[in-house]
């Protein structure tokens, strides 16, 4: 197991998985985390059989809001207007872990079959890291002319500032891609105890990094990295 922080931006440089670990007082989960733009039919099921959680793709805020993708509590919000049976459901206030969710649109890329197979959510994913690299070098990219909804792969919007406001796994992923200077487009899917039923605990985690290979790092080193890199960015144009 690779503990060193660099390594871990080295590991994502090159698409490589990179382990994160969120903190003990909040959802206390594990999350392989592999930079979109190298995910292929291998990686999909990687982290459908050794993860075993939800495969999501975690997207920069700045990408998301240039893509036109909405937080899906402002979509079900809108729309519990003209279908009030669905308001209840659109209340997502009890969250135990947080103030609110990350969740944005179900997608499959139009090129897919059913979109659940490997091969299917492999060009999803990849694609979405594509898109979100080109945005974020100022092209203009017609998202609906690839994607459509529903579909099988979870996008996530991360917050606004990243670790600033909300610190989950979606701002992790996404700074950590930020800071190895890659597409931040970060498809992450939780690990899961199948003899527990409950998350893979965070010793259980390290085991399985130190088997593999393959870097562990937990929140805090992220965010305190990230800090530092947003101020030394800051000081530049100052």
């Amino acid at each position: 197991m690779i503990l060193d922080f660099d390594e871990s931006l080295k590991a994502f440089r090159g698409g490589s998985p990179v382990l994160i670990y969120d903190f003990d007082d909040r959802e206390g989960e594990t999350d392989i985390a592999i930079p979109a733009i190298h995910v292929g039919k291998d990686e999909v099921a990687m982290m459908r059989i050794d993860g075993g959680g939800l495969i999501c793709v975690a997207i920069h805020p700045a990408a998301a809001e240039r893509l036109g993708l909405p937080f899906m509590h402002d979509v079900l919000r809108v729309a519990s207007e003209k279908m009030p049976q669905i308001r209840r459901i659109a209340d997502a206030d009890d969250i135990k872990y947080d103030s609110r969710s990350s969740f944005s649109l179900w997608v499959n890329h139009r090129d897919t079959f059913t979109g659940i197979t490997d091969v299917d959510r492999a060009l999803t994913i990849r694609r979405v890291g594509e898109v979100v690299d080109e945005v974020m070098m100022g092209k203009k990219v017609d998202f609906g002319s690839e994607f459509r909804s529903p579909g099988h792969v979870a996008l996530l919007r991360a917050a606004d500032g990243l670790t600033y406001e909300r610190v989950g796994q979606t701002e992790l992923s996404v700074a950590l891609a930020e800071m190895a200077g890659i597409a931040p487009a970060v498809a992450i899917c939780e690990m899961l105890d199948a003899e527990t039923g409950r998350a893979l605990t965070k010793e259980k985690a390290i085991e399985y990094a130190e088997e593999k290979g393959i870097p562990f790092i937990d929140g805090r080193t992220i965010v305190k990295h990230y800090r530092k890199f947003r101020e030394v960015e800051v000081s530049l144009f100052v």
